[in-house]
């Protein structure tokens, strides 16, 4: 990694915000919680955490004018990744609670967890296989993987080329996808252990590069 690359986490008050940060920092990253338009967008990466219900979520991110920030930097290639529910905040849509349209980032659709006879949320490690190279992939063993999931939902890619890694639990259903610079996992690499945080830290390379690039950029149009 060249350059220590800023990422900021993106604060909308839903979240385990703070673990997400210490994750960050320990692989090598600056990293900020904040909802400070200025900072986001000097940022070299951002993250969207959350844990709760989607159309309460993005609520918060409309009010704070979050979602059309987040929707610009994507524009621009910034390097983002949703965990969790942010993963699920990166789709068309959601029907949790009420039908609640996303950020539309990635093309598809975040609906129930098919499992009949299992406890749902989905609380527990499950072994994430993975189906195609991603950036974000480097360095985590070719045949999977744990990685640990709370959820009752989840998401459905309109196209099989965003699907980066697949788990099962009742279905099998996409964890990790993936749409230009736009990255999203269902799990929670910041409790995954040591393949969550060399997860994070291939993101953060991914920012420091993205950084270095606009820097570059800038002083040849100075």
């Amino acid at each position: 990694m060249s350059a220590r690359a800023t990422i900021a986490v993106v604060d909308y008050g839903m979240g385990n915000r703070r673990s997400v940060q210490k994750a960050l920092e320990h692989v090598g990253a600056s990293s900020a919680i904040t909802n400070d338009h200025a900072a986001l967008r000097a940022a070299d990466g951002l993250v969207v955490p959350g844990v709760g219900a989607f159309p309460l979520a993005m609520r918060r991110l409309h009010e704070l004018g979050l979602d059309e920030l987040i929707v610009a930097r994507a524009i621009r290639q910034t390097p983002i990744l949703g965990i969790c529910l942010g993963m699920q905040l990166l789709f068309d849509r959601s029907e949790e609670l009420e039908p609640t349209d996303g950020l539309g980032l990635i093309r598809g659709e975040v609906t129930w967890l098919d499992s009949p006879g299992l406890r749902i949320p989905h609380i527990g490690w499950n072994e994430v296989s993975l189906e195609r190279h991603s950036p974000v992939t480097e360095g985590l063993p070719a045949d999977g993987c744990p990685f640990y999931h709370v959820h009752s939902l989840a998401a459905r890619p309109a196209s099989d080329a965003d699907v980066v890694a697949t788990t099962e639990y009742g279905e099998r259903f996409a964890t990790m996808v993936a749409h230009g610079s736009v990255f999203g996992v269902q799990f929670h690499p910041e409790k995954s252990s040591g393949h969550g945080l060399r997860m994070l830290q291939s993101f953060v390379g991914l920012c420091a590069d993205a950084g270095a690039a606009h820097a570059r950029a800038s002083a040849a149009t100075a």
